[in-house]
């Protein structure tokens, strides 16, 4: 089993990588699926302006860089989305590259660490109405990060015990939910 920790935000200096990181480093003491970060940074992934809608284009996309970011998010059985809330909604990069592809995140269990004012609720909300086309299973143990006290000025996250707590039960929710709809 393997879990896509996706990292949407691709601003300069952003606290979205070290969210992905400090989640990451939360998994290192389960054994019970293989964890793994995926930076949307990375891959430079274009606006989508093809003709061909990504639901009909069997996988085969016009841009080297989509078929990248095609080939790390099929490899997934299951996603955490690192997710930013920018003027109370989600990245527009991050819905550009979601919106990309189609096939690769259809009927995925999906959990969301969400960063922010308000701990990035407002953006995971939005996220559970939009991969709902996708018949994506959305986890609904979350974590949500405050941008005033979950992390030093250096970007650093550092939030309390519980939301560490918190993200344990979330993986653990993940992972259930991914054995299930392998059965």
């Amino acid at each position: 089993m393997k879990i896509g920790i996706v990292v949407g935000s691709i601003r300069e200096e952003r606290k979205g990588i070290k969210v992905g990181e400090w989640l990451l480093a939360q998994t290192r003491t389960r054994d019970d699926a293989e964890y793994v970060l995926i930076d949307l940074k990375s891959f430079d992934v274009p606006l989508l302006t093809s003709p061909t809608h990504p639901a009909q284009a069997k996988k085969q996309y016009e841009s080297a860089n989509v078929r990248r970011w095609s080939e790390a998010i099929d490899a997934c059985d299951g996603f955490v989305f690192v997710t930013a809330e920018y003027n109370h909604g989600v990245p527009g990069a991050f819905k550009n590259a979601v919106d990309s592809v189609a096939p690769e995140w259809t009927n995925k269990p999906v959990s969301f660490v969400g960063y922010g004012s308000v701990d990035g609720s407002r953006a995971i909300e939005q996220w559970r109405q939009i991969l709902a086309n996708f018949s994506m299973f959305d986890i609904r143990a979350q974590v949500g990060l405050n941008g005033f006290t979950d992390f030093e000025t250096d970007g650093t996250v550092k939030p309390n015990d519980r939301k560490s707590e918190s993200a344990q039960t979330m993986l653990d929710q993940l992972v259930a939910e991914v054995r299930l709809r392998a059965s």
